[in-house]
């Protein structure tokens, strides 16, 4: 049989970059996509296995066309599309009504508009798959019941553009997994959880090999796996 055909976004370096590396290890064929080519064909090189880098900046509607492209004829399918691409810009010395809209609308560029852009390009191919999976990095911080429990552990941490970013992209998963219910294509949520890296820095509890398990738990769901979940490690998160 064929390998399962894998397109990781932001996967230079981090969550990514460790996903990219896992399912590489468990036989996928992993494209590896960034947004600076040069920075892709160079993380490439760290993966063992099987991996292609590709130019694609999910802000760029022509570069995600092209991406798609190139996909459609090199493979004619895709199996897996991890939307891993994101950003955090909130100045945390600013309260939430002091996030400028500059903020805002960089955050939502990326971390929605992206996300949804870079779906919706990909899906003709996702549906080629006999069973595709889609997983969108979410984040804890985008619970909005969290946020509002004082003794939970986020209660106090608030970044909003960042937060309703996650939010927005739990609520478009929902609506996906609505429209693709009744077939074998899955799409669900991902927390990776507080990880060492350039977002979550050196202090965090986890380490990136941890960070990655999520999404490959989802992006690796046997036919009874569910669709449309908000999870952390196997875990259901509240929304």
């Amino acid at each position: 049989m064929s390998k399962t055909i894998t397109l990781v976004t932001g996967a230079n370096k981090g969550i990514g970059l460790e996903t990219a590396k896992q399912l590489a290890a468990l036989g996928h064929h992993v494209i590896l996509a960034a947004r600076d080519r040069a920075k892709a064909v160079e993380a490439a090189k760290q993966i063992d296995g099987e991996v292609e880098p590709l130019q694609l900046d999910v802000t760029d509607a022509i570069s995600i066309s092209a991406a798609a492209a190139i996909v459609a004829q090199k493979h004619g399918r895709l199996d897996v599309l991890i939307n891993n691409a994101g950003v955090m810009l909130d100045d945390p010395a600013r309260r939430p009504s002091e996030q400028t809209l500059a903020t805002w609308r960089q955050t939502f560029d990326t971390n929605v508009f992206g996300l949804v852009a870079v779906t919706q390009a990909f899906l003709p191919l996702l549906k080629q798959s006999a069973g595709a999976r889609i997983v969108n990095l979410s984040s804890i911080l985008g619970s909005n019941s969290l946020h509002q429990t004082p003794d939970s552990g986020i209660y106090e941490f608030k970044v909003p553009a960042y937060n309703v970013s996650k939010s927005a992209v739990n609520a478009w998963t929902v609506h996906l997994a609505h429209e693709l219910r009744g077939t074998p294509h899955k799409v669900n949520a991902a927390h990776p959880g507080h990880v060492q890296t350039d977002m979550g820095g050196a202090a965090a509890p986890m380490g990136i090999p941890d960070g990655a398990k999520t999404s490959v738990w989802l992006a690796t769901l046997p036919v009874d796996g569910p669709n449309g979940g908000y999870f952390h490690q196997g875990e259901t998160l509240p929304w």
